[in-house]
């Protein structure tokens, strides 16, 4: 079969090596491109007769306007700033192409790597906020120790509205004390923990240490105040930045406002084309503000009006307060769906009449063969939605938001739900001393958020609760019950997956088949496994 019907000379093959990764091959990747001409590659791709190669060499690398030459150059020894000049120059040619298929979707043709740095851990929420399109990774709190300081301060945001109040020096003091208390902390629980979960014969030095050390994180990591500086690293498509940025050019908070700045900036260097539409002073910017300002606003005043006086949910929580139990029928009837030939409301009016074998029968066809988490189920799973409101410590949160593909909604981080205190240093010494720091860190609290309620977050610590909900349907609870229930995974996160996925099969039984690998044991030292693991991979690798 002959997979490549296009033809090119000696010196187009020259060229097009360096930009395709095959150049006869129907199946190729692009490479040494920036996003720009990627992206502007794919939407002028979409209505060409071309085959990709042609339209590169004919419509970018021969074509002026696109001042391909100088925005390509050589790529891996250029001049930075050379290229970023290029691409402003042929800025008019790749927005016409853009605007020209007048389709949101084509900024999802480029994309661009992002480093943020320096951040909060309430910053970094919000920024992981925007769930579709992009890819975050955050520094971790249980392999990282974040005892350390930097010219004799402790890493944590220095929140400029709370440091030009009257609350400045206290605020400071209990971030301080903070850190100096869980930094006092981990010597002793450490030495706690080596006794209580002493090193086996058979269990490697370097994975015992690497196991005890995120036990003694996960469980000091509730002292943290959330302006704790933390990192990201992310990558996204366009349109995802481009909205993201919208948002926090809006966030009422100066951090935030502050990170959507950047971004812009640094953005607008690489993928300018793409996000052009969330610079300030756009039209599109200035009406999604507008929009966001009335809507917040009014929203705001509605839900004092209504919501004042009824019930706060205590914690901590995990409760089951929607779902259809008329699930297993349309998860049945959407199985059959792409083996039929009727339609799926004639299929979900048949599955109405099964009998519960019928259905059962029909339910565990999806499960039987399944022999690990990563065999995914069907998307028939999708017909079926739960919402669940979850009352877990901020830590928690920061870790079960990070699944995207469902719905999620937080309330504002305070100090009135209470917090967690680790089994591990309950009845201990140490005990007093965490107590003492997270009541402390209340009293200031309450002082700042009297006057600055969003701005108060920053002094709370991530132990403290925080009041979510998730809708989300049963495939992808599937997929997070199961993952987050692994021994690996902090011990408070694996009981809320835990939690979900047993509620949900007594809810509804016929459901319970779809959580095979939900593990509901419990593990002292649960991360020694993953940690062995990981030292046996290293030691093949250098032999």
């Amino acid at each position: 079969m002959q997979e490549n019907y296009e033809e090119f000379t000696e010196q187009q093959l020259k060229i097009l090596e360096r930009y395709v990764s095959n150049t006869s091959s129907n199946i190729f990747c692009l490479r040494n491109l920036p996003e720009v001409i990627k992206g502007a590659l794919f939407s002028r791709y979409s209505r060409s007769s071309l085959g990709l190669r042609s339209l590169l060499l004919k419509d970018f690398v021969l074509n002026e306007e696109t001042a391909f030459s100088a925005i390509v150059g050589e790529q891996a020894d250029g001049d930075g700033e050379e290229q970023v000049v290029a691409i402003k120059k042929a800025q008019n040619f790749y927005d016409r192409i853009l605007d020209g298929y007048g389709d949101d979707s084509i900024g999802e043709l480029g994309g661009a790597h992002l480093a943020v740095e320096n951040v909060s851990m309430i910053a970094a929420k919000i920024v992981e906020d925007a769930r579709i399109g992009g890819s975050p990774l955050e520094k971790s709190t249980r392999y990282i120790y974040f005892d350390q300081k930097v010219n004799g301060e402790y890493l944590y945001y220095r929140e400029p509205v709370i440091m030009t109040s009257a609350f400045r020096d206290e605020y400071i003091e209990t971030c301080n004390h903070l850190f100096e208390t869980y930094s006092k902390l981990i010597p002793p629980l450490t030495e706690y923990m080596e006794k209580k979960f002493p090193r086996e014969h058979d269990v490697s030095n370097v994975a015992y240490t690497a196991a005890l050390r995120a036990k003694v994180l996960d469980c000091l990591r509730g002292l943290l105040p959330t302006a704790t500086m933390t990192n990201l690293g992310m990558y996204g498509n366009g349109r995802f930045f481009e909205t993201l940025i919208q948002k926090l050019n809006t966030h009422n908070l100066a951090e935030l406002q502050d990170v959507g700045k950047k971004a812009y900036e640094e953005l607008s260097k690489v993928i300018p084309s793409f996000v052009r539409r969330a610079e300030v002073g756009h039209k599109y910017q200035k009406t999604f503000s507008e929009f966001q300002d009335q809507m917040v606003g009014e929203l705001a005043g509605v839900s004092q009006e209504y919501a004042k006086d009824l019930d706060v949910m205590e914690g901590p929580a995990v409760k089951l307060v929607d779902c259809d139990p008329n699930s297993p029928q349309k998860i049945a009837a959407a199985l059959l769906f792409p083996y039929a030939k009727c339609g799926l409301e004639e299929l979900n009016v048949c599955m109405d009449k099964a009998s519960n074998d019928e259905i059962e029968r029909i339910l565990e066809v999806t499960c039987a063969n399944r022999q690990n988490r990563r065999h995914k189920s069907p998307r028939a799973l999708e017909h079926a939605f739960f919402t669940f409101e979850i009352v877990a410590d901020f830590g928690i949160y920061r870790d079960l938001q990070r699944h995207r593909m469902l719905t999620q909604e937080r309330q504002v981080l305070t100090c009135d739900l209470g917090y967690y205190v680790p089994e591990e240093i309950q009845d201990t010494d140490m005990e007093s001393d965490y107590r003492e720091a997270m009541d402390r860190a209340k009293v200031t609290y309450e002082k700042i958020a009297a006057d600055l309620p969003e701005e108060a977050q920053y002094i709370v610590p991530m132990g403290y609760n925080i009041h979510w909900y998730f809708h989300v349907n049963l495939r992808a609870l599937q997929w997070l019950c199961e993952l987050r229930s692994s021994p690996a995974g902090h011990p408070m996160y694996r009981r809320v997956a835990q939690e979900m996925a047993k509620q949900v099969s007594k809810t509804i039984p016929q459901l319970e088949r779809f959580f095979k690998f939900v593990d509901y044991e419990g593990y002292e030292l649960g991360r020694m496994g993953q940690e062995i693991r990981t030292v046996e991979k290293k030691a093949k690798l250098t032999t």
